[in-house]
């Protein structure tokens, strides 16, 4: 996810002062805004090739009224929690802790200790094995056993402060952003879940680095949910590039590129359940945008910006979800310290802004969902807390579920 130390600015990047330390001043009024969302490319149509249905304002929820929603697991489920370790107050590894899925309480267990800065997480499909990145100057990515939490060992990213992680579907390659480097890393990973050597790094050499940027800033590696590109967002470049991964050699190569309006800062995509669309948070710009994605070529339009009901400035939104039936979407913003809550309309072509919530912290770095969706955590950063909220299956409403839960510089949470 990177660390926060963006949200002075663009600035941030030429500053020298590491992503993590830097505070800015942050200020937003809360605000609730409805408006006509914009699908990418040519007005109000749909990419070649997607569904069309009615815009209306309650398709989408109607929709997910009647979708059947998995009941939640009997008894505490684990949670991970990332964090800085060289930082003060920080912790001293990955945290670990249970909470109710009925409930959302949280309770903690302990540490995962042996890990460095792990701050953004991430779990192999097969279920076994938790990877963290060690968002350092020297940055590595590390494997960790779920079963009795053993490291598995560690290895070099090739650049700085990597800040993102995922694995890609098939299990067999982790992906990794650099955010300081701009570059994207290849690892493969053996039967046991640990990691080889890198098999590729790819540096994002151009465009240009956007104003106020010193260069190339990765921040995210994902896959698309066809599994056949994988897409890296640049803060620096102002750029989301799409590469196909060779499975077999576990390298990349660069098929097309995407890019936002000048200074926009995208951090994170997620992708729209449909596979057509996906919404990028632009954190200079304190906005967010409806993108189409053409499958077979893995080409990514970006749509209009638009805004994130905090208010005037910048309150530099970190992630994006989209719920598992594609209804709604929520928006952890830092500086206003709020959730946005979005309708998804027209087969995921639009976004429309329904209301903010607080997030009852401060700093929401990273949210994510229990595997139900019935869940929503939070990772507030500067408050080093963890907040819960049920999700409302038909409504997509937010309510908080219990206190929130201490943890030392809460940057990633993640939920089993």
């Amino acid at each position: 996810m990177g660390s926060g130390a963006e949200a002075a600015g663009a600035n941030a990047a030429g500053s020298g002062l590491t992503r993590r330390r830097l505070v800015g001043a942050l200020t937003g009024t809360a605000a609730l805004a409805v408006f006509p969302g914009t699908a990418c490319g040519a007005k109000d149509e749909p990419a070649p090739g997607a569904a069309s249905s009615p815009a209306s304002g309650g398709a989408a929820a109607q929709d997910a009224a009647t979708s059947p929603v998995p009941e939640p697991t009997a008894g505490p489920r684990p949670l991970y929690i990332g964090t800085y370790t060289s930082v003060d107050g920080g912790g001293t590894g990955i945290g670990t802790a249970t909470y109710d899925p009925a409930t959302g309480g949280i309770t903690g267990t302990g540490t995962v200790t042996g890990v460095g800065d792990p701050s953004y997480l991430a779990l192999h499909p097969g279920g076994g094995t938790l990877y963290a990145v060690n968002e350092r100057a020297d940055g590595a990515v590390t494997a960790v056993r779920l079963d009795d939490h053993k490291v598995l060992g560690s290895r070099s990213t090739g650049g700085a402060a990597p800040c993102h992680l995922s694995v890609h579907p098939g299990g067999r390659w982790l992906l990794s952003a650099n955010y300081t480097s701009g570059s994207v890393a290849v690892h493969p990973i053996d039967a046991s879940g640990a990691l080889g050597e890198r098999s590729d790094l790819v540096t994002h050499s151009s465009p240009a680095p956007g104003p106020g940027q010193d260069g190339p800033h990765a921040h995210q590696c994902v896959t698309s949910p066809d599994g056949g590109h994988v897409l890296a967002v640049d803060l620096g470049t102002d750029t989301v590039y799409t590469y196909r991964l060779d499975e077999a050699a576990g390298t990349l190569t660069e098929v097309s590129r995407a890019r936002t309006r000048a200074g926009a800062g995208p951090r994170h995509l997620t992708f729209h359940p449909g596979g057509r669309y996906a919404y990028l948070a632009n954190e200079l710009d304190n906005t967010v945008a409806v993108c189409a994605y053409d499958v077979a070529g893995g080409r990514l339009t970006v749509g209009e910006a638009q805004p994130t009901g905090t208010g005037a400035g910048t309150s530099y939104p970190a992630q994006i979800l989209v719920t598992a039936n594609g209804a709604y979407a929520y928006l952890a913003n830092r500086g206003h310290n709020s959730l946005s809550r979005y309708a998804v309309e027209a087969d995921g072509a639009r976004l429309r802004l329904l209301d903010t919530v607080p997030v009852g912290g401060d700093f929401p770095r990273q949210i994510a969902f229990s595997p139900d969706g019935r869940l929503l955590f939070a990772a507030n950063q500067r408050s080093g807390t963890v907040t819960v909220f049920e999700v409302d299956d038909t409504s997509g409403e937010l309510s908080r579920a219990g206190g929130p839960f201490a943890s030392p510089v809460a940057v990633c949470a993640l939920p089993l």
